[in-house]
């Protein structure tokens, strides 16, 4: 009986603090007019800073990179494309690449009524490498010699060597360089302190109120909102208001959303069953089981530091990946909601057409030698697997082995514990009389597997799925949890982990170039253990990755060569091993549709579904009005 009081208690606590928070914003802010959608970063710590030019990290995501600040370019994984936003066609290179031209969209305007021109690029460049403390001021330094314009729509980098992806500075997704105005920022004193208040706008809103606590911030679509990008290319977002609110963890945010004040959420898997059973109008991206986004441009899994022994011992690396059993380790982390990804970037629709498809041929092929023999280590009947797996959990799935392959991803490792166990014995470790498994010392073998603390995150679901995978196999294992993994993840002081750069850094995600993601693979960043390491924190290098690189560094990002580099790139990875890649970021958002409808899903994907990326200016001129007051 106490247990329902308190809980009747919760439920109208967080229903009444919903409703004030939505109240208090005033009478002429209709609620079926506005928008709301979680602040994924948390609480606002500057909620009186606008300025997110200097190199520090200022709640971009309560509406200023979604809604008010305009890029040059920006990608979405979703559809695989790159969009002209700020500029009106793809950067111009001259053939040596030291030399690149952007040509802007004309009639684009601030807030204030000033038009956007090549004079605000300019200025930002020269501003940023006017102070160390702006963010991309090492990045100018490094390779700006010149920038200038030649007209008003048209600006010209000279560099100072040679790069094929300069513009990718520019090319948004979370933290690119985005123009500011010139005619505010020339008349400031001190560009670093400034905070940049009220601020104005390049994108389709502007600021309307917000909380001085931290909590939310309101934004007003612009009554001129056609001479934006946004407007210009999707036509009028929908929404008069858009509210950015900060409910905190999950079980706040089902509350919310079935209260209807909640309209975009993040959420862990278990939240969202939760909000698919109590609220008739919510749904996830997906109508059914796994429910999962799959168009997310990371790929989820586990690093080796390759830079201390064993892990430096490709036979050891290839025998806990052969130690695995996928489909145990998928339905430990996330119920088996997942799209497992073989290579080491993320299977999404796009990249499942580029790289995937194209190279499943040579994964099936794939051998590494035992006993003197080749052994073929991929598993093309992992989906098949998973799907058995959800069917006895209760789940519905298709029968169709295509569709299938879409949900769960083309296959995996073999779990092949027999040959993992010759491959250890081969480098010098036995088992106990219980059948644990001993160093080549002799010592009991235990793994640590650094994570950070939150038990919702993906990376902590993958240390305690890979945990108790190998625990099966006979390694004793520990997760150790930490908000310093990534202080120790740079200096090297970790044996295995599942937090940091992913298994491979993320790629552009609605591009085919991989060279972000193998560049970070570059012998170049070398450095001993204990020092900050620049490059993937594997501490991996491999001669033949590094002139795959250097050969990407002289094509351009849209050559069928630098795609043809990528593919290479991809299989000296997988054949090494250094890091694991496990399944696709499973990102989990939960919409409530009383309010707007016609939100990016499975079935029509035109949009990355994240209310938190500068893509969301993009998906509100899709949104559709139900008509509830």
């Amino acid at each position: 009986m106490k247990k329902l009081v308190f809980l009747s208690l919760v439920l109208l606590m967080v229903f009444t603090l919903s409703q004030t928070a939505f109240s208090q914003l005033g009478p002429n802010v209709p609620r079926n007019e506005t928008i709301i959608a979680n602040i994924l970063s948390g609480r606002i710590g500057s909620p009186d800073n606008f300025n997110v030019w200097p190199a520090t990290w200022r709640s971009p995501d309560r509406g200023i990179q979604q809604l008010m600040l305009e890029p040059i370019w920006i990608v979405d994984p979703a559809t695989g494309k790159v969009i002209n936003a700020l500029a009106k066609e793809k950067p111009i290179y001259n053939s040596d690449f030291t030399k690149m031209l952007v040509k802007l969209r004309e009639g684009c305007y601030w807030s204030d009524g000033v038009e956007f021109t090549a004079d605000d690029l300019v200025y930002t460049v020269e501003l940023i490498m006017k102070y160390q403390e702006l963010g991309y001021n090492a990045t100018f330094t490094e390779y700006v010699k010149k920038v200038y314009k030649t007209d008003k729509y048209t600006v010209v980098f000279e560099l100072k060597k040679p790069n094929a992806r300069f513009h990718a500075y520019f090319l948004d997704r979370w933290g690119a360089c985005r123009p500011l105005p010139k005619h505010v920022f020339e008349k400031v004193k001190d560009p670093i302190t400034f905070d940049f208040k009220p601020p104005i706008s390049s994108g389709p809103y502007v600021l309307h109120s917000y909380d001085p606590g931290g909590y939310w911030v309101l934004w007003q679509r612009r009554e001129d909102w056609q001479r934006t990008p946004t407007g210009k290319l999707f036509g009028m977002p929908q929404p008069k208001y858009v509210l950015f609110y900060y409910y905190g963890p999950t079980e706040k945010q089902v509350l919310a959303q079935n209260n209807h004040q909640l309209d975009m959420a993040d959420l862990t898997m278990e939240g969202l069953r939760s909000v698919l059973s109590t609220n008739q109008y919510a749904r996830a991206y997906r109508k059914e089981f796994p429910y999962i986004v799959n168009v997310d441009p990371c790929v989820s899994g586990v690093i080796f530091n390759n830079a201390k022994a064993p892990w430096n011992n490709k036979e050891v690396r290839w025998a806990l990946t052969l130690a695995i059993d996928i489909v145990d380790y998928v339905g430990l982390a996330y119920d088996g909601a997942v799209t497992v990804s073989a290579l080491h970037i993320p299977a999404t629709p796009a990249y499942m057409e580029w790289y995937f498809k194209p190279l499943e041929p040579w994964l099936k092929n794939l051998t590494i030698t035992v006993d003197g023999k080749p052994f073929k280590v991929y598993d093309p009947d992992v989906p098949m697997r998973i799907a058995e797996y959800a069917k006895k959990r209760g789940y519905k799935v298709p029968s169709d082995p295509n569709e299938i392959r879409k949900i769960f991803g083309l296959g995996w490792y073999k779990y092949a514990p027999d040959v993992a166990e010759k491959l250890l014995i081969k480098n010098g470790f036995k088992r106990d009389k219980d059948g644990k498994w001993l160093t080549p010392e002799g010592k009991p073998w235990k793994i640590t597997i650094l994570t950070p603390p939150n038990p919702a995150s993906v990376n902590f679901r993958n240390a305690f799925a890979l945990s108790q995978v190998w625990k099966k196999f006979g390694i004793d294992t520990e997760v150790y949890a930490t908000e310093n993994d990534g202080t120790l993840m740079n200096v090297g002081d970790f044996e295995v982990s599942t937090s940091g750069q992913w298994p491979a850094r993320e790629p552009w995600g609605g591009h085919p170039d991989l060279y972000r993601t193998l560049e970070q693979f570059s012998s170049a960043y070398y450095r001993p253990l204990g020092e900050y390491y620049p490059g993937h924190q594997c501490r991996w290098t491999n001669p033949k990755m590094d002139e795959i690189i250097k050969e990407m560094q002289k094509v351009s990002w849209d050559s069928p060569k630098n795609k043809a580099l990528g593919m290479e790139g991809l299989k000296i990875v997988a054949q090494d091993m250094p890091t694991i890649p496990t399944f696709t970021y499973p990102g989990v958002v939960g919409y409530d549709e009383y309010y707007w409808t016609n939100y990016p899903t499975a079935e029509n994907p035109y949009c990355i579904p994240y209310h938190h990326w500068p893509n969301f200016k993009y998906m509100l001129p899709f949104l559709k009005p139900t008509g509830r007051k």
